[in-house]
């Protein structure tokens, strides 16, 4: 045999140690990244998706005693028109109700957060001046990882401290030693009822002693003072000096001087109840049905944070034998738990399908020599595709890991073709060694060739911005990573340990030889096939033709099934819960109640918890493991609906965790916007959510953001009266803010921490509006003048919230779509276009957004896609022809099939039963970029058989015989590099558990287009290769390898 280096290949089988070395090169690369990845010892990170910053940065604004419209003209619209102005924002929402503005800025995907951060500070202090001088300073905060929710939920309760005592003991002595867990964020206080001093004026008592509200907050601001009083500095010492000018107990308060006669001292105790009570007695925790505070804990974007919350379950675990005799603490509610089931189980996963693709590669094969080969290829191709995941610096998620589990399929289809090549050679007569040279020679263009392509298939992707490119970034990197490596390894060891392994004249033993019988009469039989198909060429196009023209078709019915993502069995269901505008806390608790005991009697229950405020809150039922519950967490939901909604009194929607990084509590999030006052945007908002609550596409009647059933009372003064007693109303406002208002004055002291210090009219003296009239203010020379002599009360009904998107008044609809969200949406846009006049504009927010941002994107992608490939392919094969016959072959073949089952997806009825979920899947972010993965899957079959047929041309056959001919011999590779792909990834499709929604919906699509895709690509590509195809007979002589 000459020594004539012909190709790459050849080096490697001639000298097997510097194929050997370059592979465990590979290998030790990798290995050192999987040790960093077991042993923590940096390298990677492990989180649910690839980081990425969706930035929330929110402002809020107490001022106190101001009702929602006072808030919206002088604090919230000077703020919003001042932040608008700042680079990288999304959008604004925001939101003014009695006593606070609170805006929420979006920041544009991936956008430097703390940059954002800086510029938006600035714009708040270039308008504080101009904000009311009682108003307090705005307070910015900024949420930068992937979900608004906190990553876990501690509960505290205490049978012997009260709420306000609890919150203390968490504020000195948890919060600390928890926010200084490596990797977290914050730890912030939930449902806290935070110390302060509570004046409890007694008006009878203000008015007989002749003292007015004012005079008491004078007084609490002038006795109760911070003098930092220095030191003293002789010749030989200095001593530093402190005062008592700070009141530091309820005593001191109770003993404060209000004013000195000559009979009388009337101190604070005289017109006042004073106690150490909470800043606020509006909120109610409970965890399992039993009052509690609870403690969020958000880890760093950059930490791993399944560390993080092993290392703050190990403090709080050290804490309890340093906690107060019956105080209790532990975990509510840990989102890792899911995040560590769902990567569990993708680890099961891809150990499965190792298991499945070598046991197909046996029964193809039929020999243990011959699978040790691709074997081999597997693990040296994956440990490198994880040495590429270190360099790149891409994190452990379930998105790269389930690349990897995708690239067991993949990557072991060119050492799979390479085995059957040389196995071909031998049976031929050739020794191992000549079989090697001469099959692996072959196969250097058609590997080259799909490894490339299959790169170009997933540039598109790499390089997409908004949330496909940040989700599935590191996703086709890896991927595509893994299968450069594994065409690495083809192309040096699997041709080395072919001439090493495999033994000649051996195809007819054992169960070998039964399977290259079998394969040797499938393969006349397909031959004969193929010659009667060419032979009937027409009906072959005509085929074609029909079904490629299906493709449409079924693409716009599955494109009715549009939604962002499937929707995730994470084992909770939150509740949003919304009580009539007049609801106090107590009643809103009772509500709260019935709604535990709805959750207590669902047969998955394991735990929940509640957060109640007088008009809303929210809650969590958190359900039994998936091993231990049969139901889908959907199944659940909707079981509950009907008994939630028998609760009087009371309106609670039941939502999902959002689907992907960055969405909000509803999928659907549909605002109307516009100039009109808002009572006018809400009519024609509720009128749009009536017709769309009418199709039924919903699970519950749509809700609206803004709700115009809050009573308020409004104070009128009569100025004339006013004015006939020598009266201001600065000093009347003034009175009443202290009476009513809950303003805090200054702050004292107790062992190191500050708390405020707030007079007030106690609960008692303030029921009902028409107890305001009793009260007495300030009149001229300080004598008391009663309320009722010069104002009256007017009742009317006004919005709860006012709420502004993009600085425009607004009304969001929010809801749960049984359809589609894309159906939904285009519902609610239907509708919208009926009813809303010229004014009025319709926009997204949360997984809306994200839909109507990403939805656009599939179509550009698959057509950039498909040009890459095609450029790809015209360079390699060196002709425009032979990329449109592999291309027009697969490509619209694997749609067809893949479609099929997206199509499925009954887009007219609320969710396909249950039942069909296995088989069917929606139109979304997975799926799709599942069929762009196919297009790299579906090409390699048409490659094999174009490219031999080239070959054989060259060689001397015409081109009808090449056609069958290459069809007929590359049979075999391509029935074992498809089915190896079909049940690697069929576990995708049978999956169950946590994150199975996402691999279900993307192994669908892959499994189903390169089943019925292949299936057409064997008989159709051989009519399409004579139709379009160069007759190469003529370019030169028949020439041996």
């Amino acid at each position: 045999m000459s020594e004539t280096i012909k190709s790459i290949t050849d080096i490697f089988i001639r000298r097997p140690v510097l194929a050997i070395v370059v592979n465990l090169v590979v290998v030790i690369a990798g290995g050192q990244a999987i040790y960093n990845a077991t042993s923590g010892s940096g390298g990677f990170t492990v989180r649910q998706y690839p980081q990425s910053e969706n930035a929330l940065v929110t402002v809020k604004t107490f001022y106190i005693g101001a009702d929602a419209d006072l808030v919206k003209g002088f604090v919230t619209t000077p703020l919003e028109r001042a932040i608008a102005a700042a680079d990288g924002i999304d959008y604004i929402e925001s939101s003014s109700v009695q006593s606070l503005s609170t805006i929420s800025i979006r920041l544009k995907l991936n956008v430097d957060a703390i940059k954002a951060l800086a510029e938006i500070s600035s714009k708040v202090d270039q308008v504080r001046g101009d904000l009311p001088p009682e108003a307090e300073v705005p307070i910015i905060n900024i949420e930068t990882a992937d979900t608004e929710f906190a990553s876990m939920y501690l509960s505290f309760k205490s049978s012997n401290l009260e709420r306000n005592k609890v919150t203390d003991y968490l504020t000195r002595a948890v919060q600390p030693a928890l926010t200084a867990v490596k990797g977290v964020q914050r730890a912030d206080i939930l449902g806290a009822r935070t110390l302060a001093v509570r004046v409890w004026l007694r008006p009878e008592k203000l008015a007989a002693f002749n003292i007015s509200a004012t005079e008491v907050r004078l007084a609490l601001a002038s006795n109760n003072v911070l003098a930092a009083v220095g030191k003293t500095k002789g010749s030989y010492e200095q001593i530093s000096l402190s005062s008592n000018a700070n009141l530091t107990s309820v005593e001191e308060f109770q003993e404060l001087i209000l004013r000195e006669e000559s009979d009388q001292v009337i101190r604070l105790a005289d017109v006042a109840d004073i106690e150490l009570g909470a800043e606020g007695y509006d909120g109610d925790v409970r965890f399992g049905g039993e009052q509690a505070v609870f403690m969020g804990i958000w880890a760093m974007p950059s930490a791993n944070s399944l560390d993080v919350m092993k290392r703050v379950r190990a403090e709080v675990e050290a804490m309890q034998d340093r906690f107060p005799v019956g105080f209790e603490g532990g975990v509510a509610y840990d989102a890792t738990e899911y995040i560590e089931n769902a990567l569990k189980e993708v680890v099961v996963t891809l150990t499965e399908t190792l298991l499945i693709v070598v046991v197909v590669i046996f029964l193809f094969l039929g020999s243990i020599r011959s699978v040790l080969v691709p074997v081999v290829a597997i693990p040296v191709s994956l440990i490198g595709g994880i040495f590429l995941m270190q360099i790149f610096g891409f994190s452990i998620n379930l998105l790269t890991l389930l690349a990897i589990v995708l690239a067991v399929g993949l990557v072991v289809d060119d050492a799979i073709v390479v085995v059957e090549n040389v196995e071909r050679y031998l049976r031929d007569g050739n020794s191992p060694k000549e079989a090697a040279f001469k099959g692996a020679r072959e196969l250097v263009g058609p590997i080259i060739a799909t490894t490339i392509t299959l790169a170009a298939v997933y540039a598109p992707i790499a390089f997409q911005g908004g949330l496909t490119g940040s989700l599935f970034r590191e996703f086709t990197i890896t991927l595509a990573g893994a299968v450069v490596v594994s065409s690495v390894v083809a192309l040096t060891l699997s041709p080395m340990m072919a001439s090493k392994v495999l033994k000649a004249n051996s195809e007819d033993k054992g169960f070998r030889g039964v399977v290259n019988r079998f394969f040797d009469r499938l393969r006349e039989r397909y031959r004969k096939m193929i010659e009667g198909t060419l032979k009937a060429r027409p009906a072959v196009y005509t085929l074609w033709g029909f079904l490629t023209f299906l493709v449409i078709p079924l693409y716009i019915l599955s494109s009715m099934s549009t939604e962002l993502a499937p929707t995730e069995d994470e084992g909770i269901i939150f509740g949003i819960l919304s009580t009539s505008s007049n609801s106090n806390i107590e009643q809103s608790s009772h509500f709260s109640k019935q709604v535990q005991d709805v959750f207590s009697s669902t047969p998955e229950y394991d735990y929940s918890f509640q957060v109640t405020f007088p008009t809303g809150g929210f809650g969590g039922m958190i359900v039994k493991p998936w091993g231990e519950r049969e139901r889908h967490i959907i199944d659940i939901r909707q079981s509950m609906i009907p008994q939630l909604g028998s609760v009087p009194g009371i309106k609670l929607l039941p939502v999902l965790p959002p689907a992907l990084p960055g969405g909000s509590n509803f999928p659907v999030e549909y605002i109307i916007s516009s100039t009109a006052e808002t009572e006018q945007i809400a009519a024609l908002a509720r009128q749009v959510a009536n017709n769309a609550a009418a199709t039924g596409l919903f699970a519950l009647p749509p809700e609206l953001d803004v709700k115009i059933d809050e009573a308020q009372s409004k104070i009128i003064f009569d100025r004339d009266k006013v004015a006939a007693l020598g009266m201001n109303l600065s000093d009347v406002g003034k009175d009443l803010s202290v009476l009513l208002g809950g303003n805090y004055v200054n702050r004292f002291s107790i062992d190191g921490q500050s708390y405020k210090v707030i007079p007030q009219v106690k609960r008692s003296g303030r029921l009902a509006p028409e107890d305001l009239v009793d009260m007495y203010v300030n009149g001229p020379n300080g004598n008391l003048v009663p309320l009722s002599s010069f104002a009256t009360i007017e009742n009317s009904v006004k919005p709860r919230s006012l709420n502004r998107f993009n600085q425009l008044n607004s009304v969001k609809i929010s809801g749960i779509a049984m359809a589609p969200l894309d159906t939904a949406l285009k519902v609610l846009e239907e509708e919208s276009s009926k009813v809303l006049p010229n004014g009025y504009a319709i926009d997204y927010a949360g997984e809306s957004r994200q839909l109507r941002k990403e939805g656009s994107s599939f179509l550009p992608m698959l057509m950039l896609a498909l040009v890459l490939v095609f450029l790809v392919l015209a360079a390699q094969f060196n002709s425009f022809r032979d990329p449109l016959i592999i291309i027009l072959g697969s490509v619209p073949l694997g749609m067809f099939g893949a479609l099929l089952f997206t199509a499925m997806r009954a887009p007219g009825d609320p969710w396909t039963p249950h039942w069909s979920w296995g088989w069917t899947t929606s139109w979304n972010i997975y799926s799709q970029v599942g069929m762009i993965t196919l297009l790299g899957l579906v090409t390699k079959n048409s490659i094999l058989i174009v490219e031999f047929a080239n070959v054989l041309q060259e060689r001397g056959r015409s081109k009808l015989k090449a056609a069958s001919e290459a069809a007929a011999t590359r049979l075999r590779p391509i029935l074992m590099t498809s089915v190896a792909t079909i049940f690697g990834h069929m576990m995708l499709v049978f999956v169950s558990g946590a994150g199975a929604a996402a691999r279900n919906s993307i192994g669908l699509v892959l499994v189903g287009g390169m089943a019925i895709g292949t299936l057409f690509t064997l008989f159709i590509v051989p009519s399409l290769y004579m139709l379009l195809a160069k007759n190469h007979q003529n370019d030169s002589a028949e020439v041996s390898v």
